[in-house]
C-alpha cells in the first residue's frame, strides 16, 4: 500500500508537470524572440531538469518494483507506458530541445514541439489514471 500511494504521488507529480508544460510552457515559446527564447530556454532546461528527472527516475524506480513484486496487467502496462515515455523523450525531445539550444526556433518546429508532446500528455495522464484506479481497487 505504502509503495501503491508514492507511486501515486509521483505519477500525479508528471500528471500536473506535462499538463502545465503542455499548456503553458511549450505554447510560450512561441512568443519569444528567437534570440530571448534561447537565453530562456538554457535556464529552463536547467530549472526544470531537477524536477523532472527525480521525478522519471522514481516512476521508473516504482514501475520496476511493482513489476517484480506482483505481475499483473496494471504493472506490465504500466511498465511499458513508462518505457515508452523514456523512449520518446529521448529519441524525439531531447533533439528538439538540442536543436533550440543551437538556436533553431522556427516556429514550424516549435509547432512540432507542441503537437508530439501530446503523446507524452497522454501517457503520463493514462499513467496516473491507472495508478489512481489501483490504489482504490486494491
Amino acid at each position: 500500500m505504502c509503495i501503491a500511494l508514492f507511486r501515486l504521488l509521483v505519477d500525479f507529480g508528471l500528471l500536473v508537470l506535462i499538463w502545465m508544460i503542455q499548456l503553458i510552457v511549450y505554447p510560450s515559446f512561441l512568443y519569444y524572440s528567437s534570440e530571448n527564447l534561447v537565453i530562456w530556454h538554457k535556464k529552463y532546461t536547467l530549472l526544470i531538469a531537477y524536477i523532472v528527472v527525480p521525478l522519471m527516475l522514481l516512476q521508473l524506480g516504482f514501475a520496476i518494483y511493482q513489476i517484480t513484486a506482483e505481475i499483473s496487467a496494471y504493472t506490465v502496462t504500466g511498465l511499458a507506458m513508462v518505457v515508452l515515455v523514456w523512449i520518446i523523450t529521448f529519441l524525439q525531445f531531447v533533439p528538439l530541445h538540442g536543436k533550440i539550444s543551437k538556436g533553431i526556433t522556427d516556429k514550424t518546429m516549435l509547432l512540432s514541439l507542441v503537437k508530439k508532446n501530446w503523446t507524452r500528455t497522454i501517457l503520463w495522464t493514462s499513467l496516473f489514471l491507472m495508478s489512481l484506479a489501483t490504489f482504490f481497487i486494491n
